[in-house]
Order: structure tokens, then C-alpha cells, then sequence
């Protein structure tokens, strides 16, 4: 997953997307990078590790422009390495151009093959470069029909910023798997993967940019194309309700926050259970809840506090700390766990075994009972999107049966949401809009491709 800035018209327009990466620094830890425009061509700056890490004043007033595109990256496809790090800068017939990618091409393997079959040099291991390369072999002159034509050709998961010298340019794919929203700062234009990072830099949010929308930005204004003419059906990203987007973003036409509260509600109808306390897993367990609290009258606790200040850790004890990753960035809160029925909320069980460790903590703490509620339904398939889930042999949901999953992590009593209700903001007939192929196996581009990797 990643995340992805766009300021266009701007004389502040390092120092803005800056910012912007800061309020999608949720979406990758891995590695951030920016391209700003100068007079002398584009600049670039990147580097592995987190933005303010990154970016000192000093590099900021380097780049400083009128127009910048920003990344942070968490690999999905590629290997975790500086030279796959975005926004990713080219020289060719074209001019000089960079590309930032949020998401996953499902064929991009196969046409790598055949690219360089004919010659082509990969610099990376991105399929974003695959784009690049396309629009490098396309013969059409204008720039935004060697992009159609090259966008045409791949399938699955694309929301992209391009920036040359002139222009800044948007795109996102024809089913809309991932974000992308367009807002306003006076006469400034500001593209991002979520509106917290409007909302960071104070600018207005505008509207989205549509499933297999192109937008080119000029001399600070745009204009609007579209893919091609005829779009496949809508495929939003569950997930991102779920759990990838910031609470405070409204992505899809939705506020997420209050969609996962809703997600806790209905768990609360479906599946609720004798407790004395609603405990989330913080921090994206808690709007969910929020929302089990209310519908079920049970009192809600921070039983749990998370660290919000852990990074990597390089130095473990190996037998004398129990559980010692989870417990640098849990804690158990004794007096309120101590004695309780506890209802755990999560968003979702992947492997399993930090469950396992919370719920051990919590034992710890001196909980009664335990009761774990997922506010999402079982993930028993990999997204092949732009989410790095786990292969489908490492899902704990694809190979356990639900008491399976509760005897290994050590609950009393355990319940998903089902996946009708996952939709209860939605009406029956628009919910074929969102992919939910990791909890149904239902893929909808690509299929053939990705019954192969499975």
C-alpha cells in the first residue's frame, strides 16, 4: 500500500507536500520520496525510513517549487530497497517525467517479459516502471494518448501522479480500487490518495477523481479526459474502510470513521455477548467500538494504550520478556481489565499471532473472559491490489475453522461480521461496487492472472 501528494500552482509546493506525505504516512513506512519542478528540470529527493526522517528543512528549501509530487511506499510488489523507492524519475523521448503508483498491475509480470523480449532495460523491480516502458514504446505523439494507450494495456490497481516540467497529471483506474481525491488552496490544485492530507495542508476538498478519470493540470487550471469509453463496473476497496484509510478521511464517497463505527454496530446485532466491558485494539479497532458500545449498552474502555512512539526494534530479549514486540506497542491497563468480561474489538485476524499475544496480555492483566469480535469478516485470500496481505497459505482464516481460530489465540468466545453486513451503508444493488475478494475469493480483474498465483 501506499500513499500519494500532488501540488500543482503552488510557490510552496515542497513544504506542502511535506505535509501532505506526513498525513498518509499511514499508508507506507517503507521509503518516501518527492519530485518538484525547477528550472533546470525536475528535482528528486528519496531516501528508506519515515518522511520527517527524510525530508530535513535544509532538503525542503532545496526542492522548494510550484509544483511537487510526493510518496511514501509500503511494498507490495518489488522488493523493499532504495532503488524502488517513488516517486520514480525518467529521462526519455518524452522529456523528463516522474510517476508516484498506489496499487498493484495484476499483469505486470507477463508484460515485463515481453518488454524485455524486445529490448527493454528495467531499472527497478516496480511494476510501476512496467507504465513507463509502455509509454516509451507507444508511437501516438500527444503525451495524454501514449498514456491511454499504455494504461490500457495493464490491469488492476492504479492511482497515479505523473509530473513533467508543464504539467501535473492524475489518473486512476477504471474500477477504482484505491482513493483518489482532488482539492483546492486557492489558486493551488492538490491531489491525494486521502483527504486527511487536505485537510493537513488547509485546503478545500473538491470531489473525487472518477474510476478511469485522467486529470491534467496546466497553468493552474485542468481539464478532464476519460480512459476509455467504455469503464468495467466499479470496484472499491473494501479494505480501506476496514482498516487502511485514517478514520478522518472520507474516501468513496463516505466518511470512514463513521462507516467503521457502523461495521461495530451491526457486529453488536449479529453476535453480541454477556460482557462488562468493550475493549478495542487500538488504533484501528476503535470507532468499531465506538459502535458495539452504543448498540449493545456495554461500557466502552481503553483497556488497551498503544505507543505511538515505536519504531523498529534492533535489540530484543529473547526468553526474558514475554511477548515483547506487542508489549512495546500495547499496554494492558490492570485496573480496568482486572476481574472483567472483556469484549475485544479488531478489525481484522491475518495470522493470528498477535491476537494470540493480546489476548495473553490481557489474561495477564487479570480479564475474566474474553470475547473476541472482528468487525470485518474472515480474510482467507492474499489482495492482489496494492494491500500486502500474506500468501493464502499464511491466512490463519484459510487453513482454521472459526473454533480453530479461537482455540489457537485463546478467546472464550470469537465472531467475524458477516459479509452482508459489512455493507450496511451501501444499498443491495451498489454493492457490487467494492472488491471484497480477501474475504470471498471473488477477484474482479485479472482473475486468470491471479488463479495462477494462488
Amino acid at each position: 500500500m501506499c500513499g500519494i501528494i500532488g501540488i500543482h500552482n503552488h510557490p510552496e509546493a515542497a513544504t506542502l507536500a511535506y505535509l501532505g506525505l506526513h498525513g498518509l504516512q499511514h499508508r507506507g513506512q517503507e521509503s518516501a520520496g518527492m519530485v518538484t519542478v525547477k528550472d533546470s528540470g525536475l528535482q528528486c529527493h528519496h531516501a528508506m525510513g519515515l518522511v520527517a526522517d527524510i525530508f530535513s528543512q535544509d532538503v525542503i528549501d532545496r526542492l522548494q517549487a510550484n509544483h511537487a509530487i510526493g510518496h511514501v511506499r509500503y511494498s507490495t510488489y518489488g522488493e523493499s530497497h532504495i532503488k524502488n523507492c517513488q516517486p520514480f524519475l525518467v529521462n526519455s523521448m518524452l522529456g523528463s517525467m516522474a510517476v508516484a503508483h498506489n496499487g498493484n498491475l495484476v499483469n505486470a509480470t507477463e508484460i515485463q517479459k515481453k518488454l524485455e523480449e524486445d529490448g527493454a532495460i528495467f531499472q527497478s523491480t516496480m511494476d510501476t516502471e512496467v507504465i513507463v516502458h509502455l509509454m516509451a514504446k507507444s508511437r501516438k505523439k500527444k503525451f495524454i494518448d501514449r498514456l491511454k494507450e499504455s494504461l490500457c494495456q495493464v490491469e488492476g490497481a492504479f492511482s497515479l501522479l505523473f509530473l513533467t516540467k508543464k504539467k501535473m497529471i492524475a489518473v486512476r483506474d477504471p474500477s477504482g480500487f484505491r482513493p483518489l481525491v482532488m482539492g483546492k488552496k486557492k489558486d493551488s490544485w492538490i491531489v491525494a490518495s486521502e483527504t486527511t492530507a487536505l485537510d493537513l495542508i488547509g485546503a478545500k476538498f473538491v470531489r473525487e477523481i472518477e474510476p478511469g478519470e485522467i486529470v491534467v493540470f496546466e497553468n493552474g487550471d485542468y481539464k478532464s479526459y476519460r480512459l476509455a469509453e467504455n469503464l468495467p463496473k466499479r470496484s472499491h476497496c473494501i479494505f480501506e474502510y476496514v482498516y487502511f484509510a485514517k478514520p478522518d478521511s472520507h474516501i468513496f464517497h463516505r466518511d470512514v470513521y463513521e462507516v467503521r463505527k457502523g461495521f461495530g454496530q451491526m457486529l453488536a446485532k449479529e453476535s453480541q455477548v454477556d460482557g462488562d466491558i468493550v475493549v478495542p485494539v487500538p488504533d484501528s479497532g476503535v470507532p468499531a467500538a465506538i459502535g458495539y458500545a452504543q448498540e449493545s449498552g456495554i461500557p466502552f474502555e481503553m483497556g488497551l494504550v498503544r505507543n505511538h512512539y515505536v519504531g523498529r526494534t534492533f535489540i530484543e530479549p529473547e526468553q526474558s520478556i514475554r511477548h515483547f514486540g506487542v508489549k512495546l506497542k500495547l499496554g494492558a491497563v490492570k485496573n480496568i481489565i482486572e476481574g472483567k468480561r472483556v469484549v475485544l474489538i479488531d478489525d481484522s485476524i491475518v495470522r493470528g499471532t498477535t491476537s494470540k499475544k493480546i489476548v495473553r496480555m490481557l489474561r495477564d492483566a487479570g480479564a475474566k473472559e474474553i470475547h473476541m469480535r472482528i468487525s470485518s469478516p474472515p480474510t482467507k485470500w492474499p489482495c492482489f491490489y496494492g494491500i500486502d496481505t500474506p500468501t493464502r497459505s499464511e491466512l490463519i482464516a484459510a487453513k482454521k475453522s472459526i473454533k480453530e481460530i479461537r482455540n489457537y489465540i485463546g478467546v472464550d468466545s470469537l465472531k467475524y461480521l458477516s459479509v452482508d453486513s459489512l455493507y450496511w451503508f451501501e444499498k443491495q444493488s451498489q454493492r457490487e461496487w467494492f472488491c471484497d475478494a480477501c474475504f470471498t475469493g471473488k477477484y474482479p480483474v485479472g482473475s486468470d492472472v491471479i488463479s495462477n498465483l494462488i
